[in-house]
């Protein structure tokens, strides 16, 4: 059977983010995504004009409709917007056998927040806890730790700091940083340190949605965190060059670059 990866995410009207990312991301790598909306959002290249959380019984129901019936081989998360719906999605995540990817959504690439602040206690308290592998960027580690990263060497920093909270592993996105695009993995005692080189294009928008989407979609198919986040890394970097304009602003990494011609 085709494994099955679930997104729990909000919706991206412009298609490069959110559910619309996460989908097309399990669709290139070979797995069957099924979504739960938490959230609709008017969005686009310029960023997002509109917010609408859906209630913690639609996002309940969503969730329990495709588990109990179709089942999962893994979890993925991102924008879950209110403490309300943070704690309710940690709650079913904790109550499915299966691997759960958080990323702890904060944020747009553009800068407009998608978490209340109100919620940043229960995403440290309720939903890191149940991570297999928790994926934050540089500002939502400052969000969530108060640790600010300005270099490579402060990485460890940063992973103990989320490691804390009670994800079996973090990666940390490192991405801000100068120089070659640096994460760090680590569950405390193992480290994989993961480098690409950092590629021109200012069209990036989605590439936290989408690696979390590929690291769900890789321990889906059975492999190892360490196996499953190198992969990833790898389709998000050839994403983020395959990068392409739309609108008038950030476009959207693109999802397809493995289809494309000369690929």
């Amino acid at each position: 059977m085709i494994p099955r990866v679930l997104t729990v995410a909000g919706s991206d009207s412009g298609g490069g983010a959110g559910i619309q990312a996460d989908l097309k991301t399990m669709l290139a790598l070979g797995v069957h995504g099924m979504s739960v909306i938490t959230a609709v959002t008017a969005q686009n290249s310029l960023g997002v004009q509109g917010a609408w959380e859906l209630p913690v019984e639609a996002v309940r129901a969503q969730y329990r409709s495709v588990v109990d019936d179709i089942g999962v081989q893994a979890v993925k998360t991102g924008m879950l917007a209110s403490a309300e719906l943070v704690e309710a999605v940690a709650e079913l995540i904790g109550g499915t056998d299966a691997p759960a990817v958080i990323d702890p959504v904060g944020v747009s690439k553009h800068g407009d927040s998608l978490l209340a602040s109100s919620a940043l206690e229960s995403v440290r308290t309720k939903l890191l806890p149940v991570a297999t592998v928790a994926t934050p960027n540089l500002d939502e580690v400052a969000q969530l730790t108060g640790v600010h990263v300005e270099s490579e060497g402060q990485l460890r920093q940063a992973a103990a700091a989320v490691l804390e909270h009670g994800p079996r592993w973090v990666l940390i996105k490192g991405g801000h940083l100068p120089g070659d695009a640096v994460d760090l993995l680590t569950d405390g005692s193992a480290e994989h340190w993961l480098r690409a080189p950092r590629h021109d294009n200012r069209h990036t928008h989605g590439t936290g949605c989408t690696l979390a989407s590929a690291i769900a979609a890789g321990l889906a198919k059975g492999l190892a965190v360490p196996e499953a986040v190198t992969a990833a890394k790898e389709y998000v970097t050839g994403a983020i060059e395959a990068g392409f304009a739309l609108g008038g602003g950030i476009g959207p990494v693109d999802h397809g670059w493995r289809f494309r011609d000369g690929a």
